[in-house]
């Protein structure tokens, strides 16, 4: 007997295999930045292959899930922003990518740059960046780092009776785990929130090195804590249902409840473009930092964008890796990692490249610097005002006016700060910084935005780590440095 089953399952099968090819080839159009174009393709494809379900693709649009969460009643929102791949370039910078090429650049890297413009490294940023645009600030607050939001929650709970919503990226969760064990936890005083964690290192997604182990580990992260979650859908109704679900947990519990937030999961909104105040990007200053140092001395540089200038710079100037200790996750605690080895290695320079978020996350490091008083630690503080590499919010240092590094740094302990702004402003600072006797800082204050097109470091971690202790190891380096 004739089976017309059989016969629609290769048609079928067909089908899919078309529409999952179209798929991937429209998602090149993100490469070139065409978001609304690849928006409507995706829209036409899921109309096409609507009783496909599996086939069909949705974003979220951040206004839409804002209003979903006003109407479970949340009205307050702090958090660090989550991460993203910028996608312009809002300064020209010295160094091009075709430079970079000229120089012989790995051809594997420019392949794994051109994938990971396509996979948008997270989309939490997008509702973050809605968030700051379209929330009043007094419900509001770009916090330090995530434990500090989760007493911030806490408080604004205490005061209003309600439950307010923390952001942040799943790195960030180790800063969360003792306000939510001895602070929010049912067994304490039983503080209800809603977290919104965007997750890096998905299992069974590309992403770098130091997402992978944290993306593998979150779910069970949330269960040992004891705090429920789900992923959040990326179509309205299943977000609609799925905050339901939230709030009748956290209204039954007084505790708090989770939501995951995949990569893709938000249609993009980006943050208005910052007017330029200064002179420099922040890759020309690491440029210039750069040049002002001495072979023998030894870099930390913070997480983001600058450890990715830095190591493409010294791709240009044909120089080797093993100088500098990048910071590839850790958030904050560049300039911890510096001063054990400028407490250890006292006849070298040590230099941390730091960035204004990163020092504001962990800020009680300049107090350890202070205590300490190591004469060969050089902290270099490149602040933009912004949370560049994690979506570019601002953060409190963009406060010219009332905030200084400088005069935090002099509070702390550190002998001597300077502030400069120009090019020759820091030649001249980083002269004075390699000659005057530490702890030392020398803020920087440069423009916001990043170069398009730039890439990663192509050495592994472990690869790095140790190129750079066999560099801190060479004794022909040490010697006394005469400080003034």
């Amino acid at each position: 007997m004739f089976s017309m089953q059989k016969l629609l399952v290769p048609l079928r099968d067909a089908v899919r295999r078309s529409c999952q090819l179209k798929a991937i080839k429209a998602a090149s159009t993100i490469v070139e930045g065409n978001i609304q174009e690849f928006v409507r393709e995706q829209e036409k494809r899921n109309e096409e292959t609507s009783h496909l379900t599996e086939l069909v693709r949705d974003f979220l649009d951040p206004a839409d899930f804002y209003r979903a969460l006003q109407n479970i009643g949340i009205e307050f929102f702090c958090g660090v922003p989550d991460s993203l791949l910028k996608g312009e370039t809002q300064e020209k910078n010295k160094c091009s990518w075709n430079e970079i090429s000229k120089k012989r650049m790995w051809k594997n890297s420019l392949d794994r740059v051109s994938n990971e413009q396509v996979l948008k490294e997270s989309s939490l940023e997008d509702f973050c960046a809605f968030v700051t645009t379209n929330v009043p600030e007094e419900n509001h607050v770009i916090t330090a780092n995530e434990g500090n939001a989760i007493g911030l929650a806490a408080g604004y709970h205490l005061a209003s009776g309600k439950a307010g919503l923390v952001y942040l990226q799943n790195s960030g969760i180790g800063n969360t785990v003792n306000p939510l064990l001895s602070l929010a936890a049912p067994e304490v005083y039983s503080i209800p929130m809603l977290l919104l964690i965007g997750w890096r290192g998905e299992p069974g997604k590309r992403d770098e090195p130091q997402h992978i182990l944290q993306g593998q580990v979150t779910p069970g992260m949330l269960n040992s804590l004891g705090i429920p979650f789900s992923t959040l859908p990326d179509f309205l109704d299943g977000a609609k249902n799925t905050l339901e679900n939230a709030k009748k947990y956290i209204d039954k519990h007084s505790s708090p409840y989770a939501l995951l937030v995949k990569r893709q999961t938000f249609l993009p909104y980006k943050l208005p473009k910052q007017n330029p105040e200064f002179q420099m990007s922040r890759e020309q200053a690491v440029q210039i930092i750069v040049d002002g140092l001495h072979d023998s001395d030894i870099v930390v540089s913070t997480t983001g964008m600058l450890s990715r200038e830095l190591f493409e710079y010294r791709v240009v100037k044909e120089q080797g890796h093993e100088r500098d200790f990048l910071t590839v996750g850790s958030m904050g605690h560049a300039s911890s990692i510096a001063l054990g080895i400028a407490l250890r290695k006292k006849n070298r320079q040590v230099f941390c490249f730091d960035g204004d978020g990163a020092v504001i996350m962990h800020m009680g490091t300049m107090s350890s610097v202070g205590q300490t008083q190591p004469n060969n630690f050089k902290h270099v503080v490149i602040n933009n005002g912004a949370h560049d590499s994690v979506g570019g919010q601002h953060t409190a240092a963009q406060n010219h006016d009332r905030f200084s590094l400088a005069q935090i740094a002099v509070g702390s302990g550190y002998r001597q700060s300077k502030v400069v702004a120009t090019e020759t402003e820091l030649m001249s600072g980083i002269r004075w910084l390699r000659q005057t006797s530490g702890p030392a800082l020398l803020e920087v204050k440069v423009n916001q935005g990043s170069r398009k097109g730039l890439g990663r470091p192509t050495r592994t971690p472990i690869q790095n780590k140790m190129d750079f202790m066999n560099f801190i190891a060479l004794q022909a380096y040490d010697q006394k440095p005469n400080y003034v």
